[in-house]
């Protein structure tokens, strides 16, 4: 009989009944691996010597009971671990087994409350035998070399113990001997190695898994570490015990107990009922891999798929089920997930079904499965079939990607009122997202404007002429469509017909679409041709056409064609009106030309203005140049969309509309949201161009003729882009304001052509949304240039080659303006089509410091007096004394007016340039307002004065308030100025 008994020898045992399991060849004495059934059930053995005393506690009894062997030997078992009630029992019982008999029965113990929470005890590196329990002295906590502190008390005899959470820990005997500490509440015994004294030493509790840590000072003391949470309380379990008589060498009787936990036998029967019930009732297929990667076990639902019993499929592999490529995906996964742990979630198979072609589509899920020490022990995998989800998605896919066409056919589509453009539009949305290759055929009467070709007999049999106006492939191969129907490949310009039996002449005749059977020669797999109808009336043809190798057409895609088509029929219709109303503007376009070149303060000006068509001088585009006071400047250029009579007309209204507003002294994005309104009334009943003069010359309304239903398209409101700029000759400072044009170019001296980044604004017409402004400050004898799109756009030449020519030509800029303006048109010659040009170019010169003088005045009554004297003495340097009598007398009328009704501080500006202007500033708000006074007013007179005395009046509001200004010409031997006293004397 052996002196100490334990159900397990260790890891090192555990692992050699592993290996012999795996290996037969091999030798049968080895230690089995960690995970062995004695991990998940506890068995424990102690021995009771003849005086029914405990002399012999293995470990795993002190697992199981949390009694560490120095507490239990010598200890009577029944006092200890029985309960109270059945003590007496025990020890009739305990007396029969030291008799010689041998019993096995089921008895209620205490225990830890759930020792099955760590089923794979660690014991520590290099263990040590347990001091107290083998030495020959008895327990530690008898011997009188370790010293035992006094909270550390008999277990069983009723003495105090140690405080919940704390861990009471024995000192080693030595540096290098093992140490053990017992929980109070958990009971479990924690064991390590104090290498030295002073050395820190760490535990984990296997029940709640905490760590315990501490610092020895010394060999041999005892040691206190608290855990960071409570451990579990000690309760009472149920054992079955194995009771087996021995004797010692003298002879006496003994006994060794094997004891086995009940709780976990129970524990581990539920276990494998709920893990059968998983695996045998889930309705998707399940898989358990071995190590070896072979099907160790599968349910039910996937031997329904596969074929066969569950038991059939053990020792497969995944290529027994997938084909080659699929199997050996999934078997790549599987040594992943066993090698690394990392599950593998949705993984998407697809192979064909047993006994059948049809492809199925499958979702699996890996996960890597250990035993209870965590050892991996295979790989699970879940199978689901996900065929009808993949056909979903696969609609939803096609759905989806329809829709996007159709948006995108919307965005894209009708940009432009160009006919090619809008065909080459249609194209860029469908290659290749819907074909591979595709055309598009407009009727040549439409494209020369020849409406009545589009009710010709050979338009109605689908014989008539169509140029091919756009053609895209995706393919490089096949650049255009090929042959198919007999109908030869069409280069894009070419003027065409199809023959009265082919199926594209029927589509235009049935005005509905066609799949033409493609050649067997070709590389086309699939062609539709879908007429395009706009307004019932069919105005061309498109084909779109897939290689072998892609899907082909079906009904659906059918479907999306003939809505693709349409969409751009409707905008190549909208194109064609839009020429015909230009054709009809050059009745009025004559009339309408722009001004010849002006002068402006402080700037150097040129321009140049094409037509659009060598027949005409006149289109939609406009530039002007409009003067402002205090030698400030209006720089405005604008496009009519639209080449008609409307467009040209809407142009007019729209410069003379901007000539007003500009000499109100508004502010550019002012200027450009009054201009949207009235460009939003254009043509309409009640707007700018619905009221006629009369024989009489009275005002008449349009008569109920002219609104006639008819006539509705009279009504259509023009869109117009503009850019409006005000030039400031003193600060050199330009105010831009952008509605939807293109962006103005300014050169810097020795720089390069860069464009101003003006917010483009939506354009004229659209309105509700409002305009930014953006201020440049431009350098001395720096170039601006503004311009219309039809310099630097055309239908070969896409905006940004243009813009970059453009730039490019503006580099290194000739002295003289006039002859930057021909190198740039002589450059550019081949960039702009048949669209207007408007290019108006400013050289900045500015005013010069000594024509500026600026002072400001504190708001006090002898301001007035200061701002006479300051105007005298400026005006005398600038020799001009035949003016200061007059401008001294306006001059102080006005600051007067500013101390009166002003606010803050005024502010005096004399600028000197073609004329003389004078300015006064202050920070009110309300407008002086010019009014007729009676003879017996004292007061009231002054800016009638003002207006006597000047060429020009007004006022203006600026950013802190207003600023009230007045013009002079300068003197010269012809002109005879106002006599001040002379006016003065008319007001009464």
């Amino acid at each position: 009989m052996p002196a100490k008994a334990t159900s397990s020898e260790g890891a090192s045992d555990r692992a050699a009944a592993r290996d012999a399991a795996d290996a037969p060849r091999a030798e049968t004495w080895q230690s089995s691996p960690p995970g062995s059934m004695y991990d998940y059930i506890k068995v424990a053995s102690f021995s009771i010597g003849p005086d029914g005393l405990i002399d012999q506690w293995s470990r795993r009894a002190a697992q199981l009971f949390g009694v560490t062997a120095r507490e239990a030997i010598g200890k009577d078992p029944i006092e200890a671990f029985v309960p109270a009630e059945l003590r007496e029992r025990g020890h009739r019982k305990m007396a029969e087994i030291l008799d010689g008999r041998e019993w096995t029965g089921v008895v209620p113990f205490r225990m830890p409350a759930d020792p099955s929470i760590d089923p794979s005890p660690t014991p520590s590196p290099d263990p040590s035998p347990d001091p107290s329990a083998d030495a020959p002295g008895g327990p530690a906590s008898e011997r009188p070399d370790v010293p035992r502190p006094s909270a550390e008390r008999d277990a069983w005899s009723g003495a105090p113990q140690p405080q919940p959470g704390q861990a009471h820990v024995t000192g080693a005997s030595q540096t290098g001997e093992a140490y053990s500490a017992r929980t109070s509440q958990a009971g479990e015994t924690y064991s390590g190695r104090a290498t030295q004294a002073g050395e820190t030493y760490s535990g984990r509790a296997t029940q709640a898994g905490e760590t315990y840590s501490g610092r020895a000072t010394q060999a041999g003391e005892t040691y206190v570490a608290r855990p960071r949470r409570g451990a579990p309380h000690v309760t009472e379990g149920i054992a079955e015990v194995y009771v087996m008589p021995t004797e010692t060498e003298s002879g006496e009787r003994a006994a060794v107990c094997i004891v086995v936990d009940v709780r976990a036998l129970r524990r581990i029967e539920t276990d494998l009922a709920a893990s059968q019930a998983i695996f045998g009732q889930s309705p998707f297929g399940f898989l358990l891999f071995g190590t070896d990667l072979k099907v160790q076990r599968a349910n039910r639902p996937f031997a329904a798929v596969f074929g066969g019993r569950a038991d059939d499929h053990r020792g497969r592999t995944v290529h027994d089920y997938l084909p080659r490529g699929e199997a050996d995906r999934v078997q790549a996964a599987l040594r992943r997930v066993l090698e690394t742990g990392e599950a593998v979630t949705d993984m998407q198979l697809v192979g064909p079904a047993p006994d059948s072609a049809e492809r199925r589509h499958w979702s699996i899920n890996l996960y890597r499965v250990h035993s209870g020490s965590g050892r991996p022990i295979g790989v699970a995998g879940l199978a689901t079939d996900v065929t009808r989800r993949h056909a979903a998605a696969r609609e939803a896919a096609h759905a989806r990607r329809n829709l996007a066409l159709l948006n995108e056919a919307g965005a894209r589509i009708g940009n432009s009122l160009d006919l090619e453009t809008t065909a080459r539009e249609l194209l860029d949305v469908v290659v290749p997202g819907f074909c591979d290759l595709a055309s598009v055929d407009l009727y040549q009467g439409l494209l020369a404007g020849d409406e009545s070709a589009l009710n010709s007999r050979s338009l109605a049999d689908g014989s008539a002429e169509l140029r091919r106006v756009a053609a895209a492939s995706a393919v490089a191969d096949v650049p255009y469509l090929e042959a198919t129907g007999g109908d030869g490949a069409v280069d894009v310009g070419a003027v065409h017909r199809y023959s009265f039996n082919s199926p594209c002449a029927d589509a235009l005749r049935t005005a509905r679409p066609q799949f033409v059977p493609a050649a067997a020669v070709t590389l086309i797999q699939s062609t539709l041709a879908v007429p395009m109808v706009a307004h019932d009336t069919v105005v061309g043809l498109a084909r779109f056409a897939r290689t072998k190798g892609s899907e082909p057409f079906n009904d659906r895609d059918r479907a999306l064609a003939v809505e693709l088509a349409s969409r751009a029929a409707v905008c190549i219709d909208n194109a064609r009106l839009y020429r015909r109303e230009h054709e009809r503007a050059l009745i009025l376009q004559r009339s309408l030309l722009p001004p010849d070149d002006p002068e402006a303060s402080g700037l150097d000006i040129a321009c140049r203005y094409l037509p659009g068509n060598a027949a005409t001088e006149v289109g939609g585009d406009w530039f002007d140049v409009i003067e402002l006071p205090g030698h400030r400047t209006a720089l405005v250029v604008g496009d009519v969309m639209g080449r008609g009579l409307r467009a040209a007309v809407a142009m007019g209204e729209l410069r003379t509309a901007v000539r007003t507003l500009a000499l109100l002294d508004l502010e550019p994005a002012e200027v450009l949201s009054a201009l949207d309104e009235i460009a939003r009334g254009l043509g309409a009943p009640g707007g700018p161009s619905s009221a006629a003069v009369g024989p009489r010359g009275g005002v008449q309304q349009a008569t109920r003729a002219a609104r006639r239903p008819g006539d509705a398209d009279l009504s259509e409101v023009y869109l117009a882009t503009c850019v409006y700029a005000v030039y400031d000759a003193v600060t050199r400072r330009c105010t831009f304001a952008n509605a939807g044009h293109l962006p103005p170019v300014l050169v810097e001296p020795g720089e390069g052509a860069l464009m101003l980044d003006v917010p483009p604004g939506m354009p004229l017409g659209v309105g509700g949304e409002p305009f930014e402004e953006v201020e440049v400050e431009l350098p001395e004898g720096s170039l601006l240039a503004l311009y219309t799109d039809g310099l630097v756009e055309s239908r070969d030449h896409p905006l940004d080659e243009g813009l970059s020519a453009f730039r490019s030509a503006l580099d290194d800029p000739s002295p003289a303006l006039e002859d930057v303006c021909d190198h740039v048109l002589n450059t550019l010659d081949t960039h702009h089509g048949e669209d207007d040009i408007a290019l108006l170019m400013a050289r900045v010169q500015g005013l010069p410091a000594e024509a500026v003088g600026d002072w400001t005045l504190p708001r006090e009554p002898k301001s007035v007096g200061r701002a006479r004297e300051l105007t005298r003495d400026r005006l005398t340097r600038w020799d001009l004394d035949a003016l200061v009598d007059t401008t001294e007398l306006l001059v102080s009328e006005l600051v007067t007016n500013a101390l009166r009704y002003g606010e803050g501080d005024i502010r005096l500006r004399l600028l000197l340039d073609r004329t003389l202007v004078c300015e006064v500033w202050d920070a009110g708000l309300v407008q002086p307002r010019r009014r007729r006074a009676r003879d017996t007013d004292e007061g009231g007179r002054g800016l009638q004065l003002v207006g006597l005395l000047s060429a020009s009046w007004g006022s203006r509001r600026t950013p802190r308030g207003k600023t009230v200004w007045f013009e002079l010409p300068l003197p010269d031997g012809d002109s005879t100025a106002v006599d001040p006293t002379e006016a003065l004397l008319s007001l009464y």
